[in-house]
């Protein structure tokens, strides 16, 4: 059932108003002239057609399709050796990813075509899912991890009916919002050099280096090299899913090169192999999808691990980075289609705040990451999408995707590293709306921006942006700038960043 307020009721009964004839004395087209689907998704009342809407759900698919590959390399692998593990020693299948991956991505996007009406894709969030295989992990198991994901996403349900979400959003300022998605980026970006050994720590002396001693030394960091800029000139040419032509373009590239030089996988004893999983494909290229992650989560397991403080510290930083990542997202998405109105607010938007934060609760229902709506979109809204008819396409593409996960066994990490350096390079065009003129503004941007890559830590970077503007604004004279929640979230931070002095003076 589509969930609509008062304010989306009034947007909807304008929706259906018929302009026909508006302006003409001639009388307006019969109503059966009009198929269930035009009518359902008010495909021409947005100025749009049939072939437009299957066109850009197509579009936005192949755009988006990258993330079948990369969430499960990401999240998973395909032995203990070679995925990220958990405090105990758990890790998560990459078939088995790719196959929620596509699942939960195909549901969502649905689901948000038919109740938002609007043509945005959702899919596992770049970003949050690196984080949990990063920081998360370290301190909790997998099933409590995804535990976290859903509490963060039931919050976001909560703050999108409450109405809390809009509140909350103003009271960050916004050089802030765009400083944080600098940072994610930049994060990001990080992870995929030290991934592709573009960058590695050295023995002495500085704390990362140019490979190695200064030097690019091996055939894969060389393969990551040519993906980078395959995929950035294909990106900068504009090339409708230039992500995935890029993977697969320099995939077969890594499968022809370990075919004739025989490279192998990296060890200590083969230091310039590849870093994850050799390009090679092995078994069969389509198999039937297993679902055996869904459910596998732990609600409040990790409260029981790492403390109330700590976990509920992890749960802000999710909910954090999901808020402001999608609503800035549907925002610029929904003035790319003309869909919003002048103070920036669409259609349904209560009920697409609502449907996106049940993004994240399937995501770690699922064991697939948070799901969320992807700017990749934009892509197919740019051929024409404007309805939720194309996203519905998009997501029956992404239940498709299922069957095909052996796929992401041949992708070595060098090359979705690749991926990952041009994500959190598109990431940092937010960096425009900071004004680096105004101190007062420009050191807790810049903080927040460098300590998330600096420190290996998204909740690092926001609470030491959050702080420092706090604290910088009272003291500068500015204490009206910081709104009230801004200091209660601070305060929280600093009790984060002193947990460990605490746990020991509390006995912990």
């Amino acid at each position: 059932m589509t969930i609509l307020d008062p304010a989306e009721m009034r947007s909807a009964a304008e929706e259906q108003a018929a302009p026909a004839g508006a302006g003409h004395t001639a009388a307006p087209r019969p109503p059966a002239s009009k198929s269930f689907l035009d009518s359902f998704f008010q495909i021409t009342k947005r100025g749009s057609t049939l072939a437009r809407e299957f066109r850009g759900g197509i579009v936005t698919f192949f755009t988006m399709a990258y993330i079948v590959i990369l969430n499960p390399l990401i999240l998973g692998g395909f032995s203990a050796e070679n995925a990220p593990t958990d405090v105990a020693g758990g890790w998560l299948s990459a078939a088995q990813v790719g196959a929620v991956t596509g699942l939960t991505a195909g549901v969502m996007t649905i689901v948000f075509g038919l109740v938002a009406n609007l043509p945005f894709g959702l899919a596992a969030g770049l970003g949050i899912n690196s984080f949990l295989a990063v920081a998360v992990i370290q301190e909790v198991t997998w099933p409590e991890a995804m535990g976290l994901v859903v509490i963060n996403g039931v919050l976001i349900v909560l703050f999108g009916a409450t109405g809390a979400r809009t509140a909350i959003f103003k009271a960050v300022p916004k050089e802030l919002k765009a400083a944080i998605t600098v940072g994610i980026g930049l994060f990001i970006a990080f992870i995929g050099f030290v991934d592709s050994g573009f960058v590695r720590p050295t023995k002495g002396g500085p704390p990362v280096q140019l490979g190695n001693d200064g030097s690019i030394t091996s055939i894969p960091t060389l393969v990551f090299i040519v993906g980078l800029l395959v995929m950035g000139i294909l990106v900068a040419r504009k090339i409708q899913g230039g992500l995935l032509i890029g993977i697969v373009a320099t995939t077969a590239l890594a499968a022809v090169v370990e075919a004739t030089m025989h490279i192998g996988p990296g060890s200590a004893d083969n230091p310039g192999g590849w870093h994850l999983n050799t390009p090679v494909l092995s078994g069969h290229l389509v198999s039937a999808p297993d679902f055996s992650l869904v459910g596998q989560f732990d609600l409040f397991g990790s409260f029981s691990r790492i403390g109330g403080l700590a976990a509920t510290m992890l749960v802000f930083t999710l909910v954090f980075t999901n808020f402001f990542d999608a609503m800035g997202t549907m925002t610029g998405l929904a003035k790319s289609a003309g869909v919003a109105h002048k103070d920036g607010t669409f259609p349904r938007l209560k009920s697409a705040f609502i449907v996106e934060g049940m993004g994240a609760v399937v995501g770690g229902g699922t064991s697939g990451s948070s799901n969320t709506v992807y700017i990749d979109s934009a892509a197919g809204i740019g051929e024409g999408a404007r309805t939720g008819l194309a996203s519905v396409v998009t997501g029956l593409l992404f239940l498709g995707s299922m069957f095909f996960t052996p796929l992401t066994s041949v992708v070595p990490l060098e090359v979705a590293a690749a991926a990952l350096v041009v994500v959190g390079a598109m990431m940092m065009a937010q960096i425009r709306e900071i004004k680096f003129s105004k101190f007062a503004i420009a050191l807790p941007a810049f903080l927040t921006i460098v300590t998330m890559p600096l420190t290996y830590s998204i909740a690092n970077g926001i609470g030491v942006g959050f702080i420092s503007f706090a604290v910088i604004s009272a003291a500068s004279g500015r204490a009206r700038k910081v709104h009230p929640l801004m200091w209660v979230v601070s305060v929280g931070f600093l009790i984060y960043f002193a947990r460990g002095p605490i746990n020991v003076l509390l006995g912990a």
